[in-house]
């Protein structure tokens, strides 16, 4: 069986200018996510990031990645509307994409939603409590009915995002707030997920429920039997012979 080809996308920037960063991700948090997918036999890993050619995303990559992961925080803006063209192109032609934490406000996952992405914010290090609402889909398998998170930054709704397809996860935080935490999406012939939980300075990506749900997103955004498509939008011959009244 051929393995899942993933792309780990990261700025890598808060790691060369902040210790507090590196202390907790010194391979960056793009490392410690290939880290964890690399280790399944099917997963096979390769990282990418912001001050490469390109972004390290070439058309030569993205035609390479069944599923790209996307990290970003301090430079959304700094990314070129051309690679955020190609990315959307590579995903509604089949490419999974899966977009952590911050990534809400990056110019790809806004341009796949259409929306503004924003959401309410607290960072003191809460508890937050995620529910599987959606047991039987394929990206809750191996949860319980809901898990913990020691220390978090908050995320709390309203959360300008379309309706999920699907919705997987939801959670509760100390302050009160609750969060629509992991969501998928059809776009196209691919697929989009966006999952909460993460951040630059807490150990979140070394959790093993938060792993597993990385993980099994990854499964669940593989490109489709048949791989990709590219939608052009051709003129056609009718299938039926008929004949028009005059």
């Amino acid at each position: 069986m051929a393995k899942i080809r993933v792309t780990v996308w990261n700025e890598f920037r808060h790691e060369k200018s902040h210790k507090a960063v590196s202390d907790v991700y010194p391979q960056g948090i793009h490392g410690q996510i290939a880290a964890f997918l690399g280790a399944n036999a099917d997963i096979t890993c390769r990282t990418a990031w912001l001050d490469q050619p390109e972004h390290g995303l070439t058309a030569e990559v993205l035609a390479d990645t069944d599923v790209l992961i996307w990290w970003g925080h301090m430079a959304h803006d700094e990314v070129k509307d051309e690679i955020v063209d190609r990315v959307q192109q590579a995903v509604l032609s089949g490419m999974g994409l899966i977009c952590l934490h911050s990534a809400h406000m990056s110019k790809v996952f806004r341009r796949m939603m259409g929306t503004s992405c924003t959401l309410k914010w607290r960072e003191v290090g809460e508890r937050e409590r995620l529910w599987v609402v959606n047991p039987g889909h394929p990206i809750a398998e191996g949860l319980g009915p809901y898990f913990e998170i020691p220390h978090v930054e908050m995320y709390g709704e309203y959360f300008d995002i379309p309706t999920p397809d699907e919705l997987v996860l939801m959670s509760w935080f100390q302050g009160g707030e609750v969060f629509r935490s992991c969501c998928a999406w059809y776009r196209g012939k691919g697929k989009v997920v966006y999952f909460r939980p993460g951040h630059e300075t807490l150990p979140i990506y070394y959790q093993p429920e938060v792993q597993t749900v990385v993980t099994n997103a990854v499964r669940w955004c593989k490109p489709a039997a048949g791989g990709r498509t590219v939608f052009t939008c051709p003129c056609v011959e009718p299938i039926e012979k008929f004949e028009v009244e005059k």
